[in-house]
């Protein structure tokens, strides 16, 4: 009985549904201490056009922003599912959390800095770390290496841009991480990764977490609700994989027959857009947008209609 009452609400629920209430404020301030490397402390969560409450928004960024002690304004993401152009979107989002929170008229020395955490579920490119900090570029925290995303993602990202102004991200790879949680870092990567909590935990944030997060603690209706979108996220995830290496096979063979250059070329096209179309196929029996899979997928809304 003691496991079932150990386990604990995943952390992008939660920051969804529970940690905008300011009772639990002190959850969100150990994640970010832990995560930022100072002291945080939450004034306020901000609205956002991407604070989304609808049921069909499971498999989105779940999102929240908050202003801390200093005014600055920090964005926490969660993305289970890949995006295409995903260092593209959270730089939009940044600007547009600077743009929303400063006055016509004001001076632009009153723009204030904003941290932007996301914390992914999926693989945005080659590194041998779990976690990324950085401005222009994305450096491991604990092997120094540099995170290689493809050419489209890396360059969105403004070089020339001063440091004290430009957004800091830190990219958090949870399913990268399969160290003994040791330390507050840990403690909290493994709590993202597994869902688990020590009973000893002295990280900032985590011993609330232990009372004001447990599974056991929601109603049976939230239980169920919460039960349907873990289902959810899991067969979305099969389905994206299985599908991903069915187009590449199919892609990779079509080259080998063709024999030529010419060919192979078809055949990683043809498998590309074979993987494209079997994504937005299955993803449409699943009932998600159309909109939504275009944006995931690149295909046309047309394309994503004949299927």
């Amino acid at each position: 009985m003691s496991e079932l009452q150990d386990r604990y609400i995943r952390f992008d629920w939660a920051i969804k549904r529970l940690l905008r209430q300011k009772a639990n404020f002190d959850v969100l301030e150990g994640f970010l201490t832990v995560f930022i490397g100072e002291p945080i402390q939450i004034i306020e969560i901000l609205e956002s056009e991407g604070n989304q409450e609808a049921a069909d928004d499971k498999f989105n960024r779940v999102d929240i922003k908050a202003k801390n002690s200093k005014g600055e304004i920090i964005i926490v993401e969660v993305q289970n599912t890949r995006e295409l152009y995903y260092l593209e979107r959270i730089l939009y989002g940044v600007a547009k959390a600077i743009t929303e929170h400063i006055s016509l008229g004001q001076s632009y020395s009153e723009v204030k800095k904003v941290y932007s955490i996301s914390i992914l579920y999926f693989d945005i490119g080659k590194g041998t770390d779990y976690l990324y900090h950085g401005q222009t570029r994305f450096i491991g925290v604990h092997t120094h290496d540099e995170l290689l995303v493809n050419m489209k993602e890396r360059d969105v990202i403004v070089a020339r841009t001063p440091a004290t102004v430009f957004p800091e991200y830190i990219l958090i790879r949870v399913n990268e991480f399969n160290s003994v949680a040791v330390t507050p870092l840990e403690e909290w990567m493994r709590y993202l990764k597994e869902g688990v909590i020590n009973k000893d935990t002295t990280a900032p944030g985590l011993s609330q977490a232990r009372e004001k997060l447990r599974y056991y603690s929601m109603t049976p209706q939230e239980r169920r609700i919460y039960d349907e979108h873990l289902n959810a996220v899991m067969i979305q995830n099969d389905v994206l994989s299985s599908a991903k290496l069915e187009g590449l096979q199919e892609g990779k063979q079509i080259g080998i027959q063709m024999g030529i250059a010419e060919g192979k070329q078809l055949g990683i096209e043809e498998g590309k857009q074979h993987e494209r179309l079997k994504n937005a196929a299955n993803m449409k029996k699943l009932g998600i947008a159309p909109e939504l899979i275009a944006q995931a997928t690149g295909l046309t809304l047309k394309e994503i209609e004949k299927l």
